[in-house]
């Protein structure tokens, strides 16, 4: 599992069902603040179409499954804790809160579109969920923007008596976000900044704060509870602000991502997770059955629950990721084919893909083979998702 997808959002909005539905896992729920208060990890799963059928043999996974086709490759979920207003001030959780959530390579802000918590995560009614998308957002621009402010400190002091360019010093400070020197520059260039931060104002730095955060913590929002009418009225009407364009939504109701899970589980119904229908396999008191028929109809509507598509956005969208599958043409002796499958940035080559299976095979690498074309292709040759890739080595 080579990411971490963190869980964020105030609380009693339904974040640890979410984490629950996707992971089956056991964590507190509870209509009150702070019933996560350490983050829980579990794993979750992505959806791959599996290459194995176009082989004409079947996959045998060493991590995960596959089932009709479809691979389920596992990723790290993180229930991140401690969101409250003024967290990056040491509110709620404070500083374990952020270094918590820094751990993640990607964020999923899983908000209450019903508007039925207000921002401490108290039931309240009309609530607008702008205020929460938004003061998520403006918890993270502070954070980034105080690292930022100490490293124009740094450069303005000449840090350890050197000259450096300040995107050097920035990119120093800011090293715990994976930006590099040349990813500050061009930041700072394409918002039409000098490389002198004594011409920036304070709008400026918050400008500036605001898009490395953006581009190192991409983030979706998982709209919850859209099984209510409440919230489709706010989805119909934030979707379509424009001051939030720079935002992606994925309708949820993890709610019924658990009790469709929780029921495939019983051996009541039938259900894979991601699908837009399930079948019913067992007698059920009415009551039950007719609560099964509105989660149909909503995920009918809309797609599926949610939960797994809101996993797949966030890896394969916001962080442009690709998932190949090592192997060869053939089975093994022992009859294993294509038994894993990784998820990588994009942009990774045949030598990358070498040395994240092991740095003794990245090494000895001489060249690999694109297994469907049987092609050899070399060290540089950039990956695409769902190649199957075999890798020649001396070790």
């Amino acid at each position: 599992m080579t990411y971490k997808i963190g869980l964020v959002g105030k609380p009693s909005v339904g974040k640890s069902t979410f984490f629950n539905a996707a992971t089956m896992n056991d964590v507190p729920e509870g209509a009150y603040p702070f019933t996560t208060i350490d983050p829980s990890m579990g794993e979750a799963y992505v959806r791959v179409e599996c290459a194995a059928p176009e082989f004409d043999h079947a996959c045998t996974p060493n991590h995960g499954y596959c089932a009709d086709g479809t691979r389920f490759v596992p990723t790290k979920l993180v229930d991140v804790a401690g969101l409250v207003p003024g967290a990056h001030e040491g509110k709620g959780l404070g500083n374990q809160f952020l270094t918590d959530l820094n751990e993640a390579d990607v964020l999923i802000h899983v908000v209450d579109f019903t508007g039925e918590t207000d921002l401490e995560g108290e039931p309240t009614e009309d609530h607008d969920p702008r205020e929460d998308i938004d003061f998520l957002e403006e918890e993270l621009d502070m954070w980034y923007l105080d690292i930022l402010e100490k490293g124009i400190e740094r450069y303005h002091s000449g840090y350890n008596g050197e000259d450096k360019d300040v995107e050097e010093d920035l990119a120093e400070q800011m090293s715990a976000f994976k930006i590099t020197e040349e990813e500050v520059k061009r930041v700072i260039l394409a918002l039409d900044l000098e490389l002198d931060p004594d011409t920036w104002d304070d709008d400026d730095r918050e400008r500036l704060a605001r898009e490395i955060r953006i581009r190192t913590k991409p983030m979706l929002v998982a709209a919850n509870k859209m099984d209510t009418e409440a919230a489709q009225d706010n989805w119909s009407e934030i979707t379509t602000d424009p001051d939030y364009d720079h935002l992606t939504f994925v309708p949820v109701s993890a709610h019924a991502e658990k009790a469709l899970k929780n029921g495939d589980e019983q051996g009541v119904l039938d259900y894979r997770p991601g699908d837009e229908d399930f079948e019913v396999t067992a007698d059920l008191p009415d009551e039950k059955r007719a609560g099964l028929e509105q989660i149909r109809e909503f995920i009918g509507a809309y797609g599926g629950t949610g939960v797994q598509q809101a996993l797949e956005t966030a890896l394969f969208e916001e962080l442009d990721a690709i998932a190949v599958f090592p192997g060869a043409r053939k089975p093994q002796d022992d009859g294993s084919f294509l038994q894993d499958c990784f998820v990588l940035p994009d942009g990774s080559t045949a030598e990358d893909f070498a040395y994240f299976l092991h740095s003794d095979i990245g090494d000895g690498f001489l060249h690999a083979h694109n297994v469907r074309t049987e092609r050899q292709i070399g060290a540089d040759t950039q990956l695409d998702h769902r190649d199957v890739v075999e890798i020649t080595t001396t070790n």
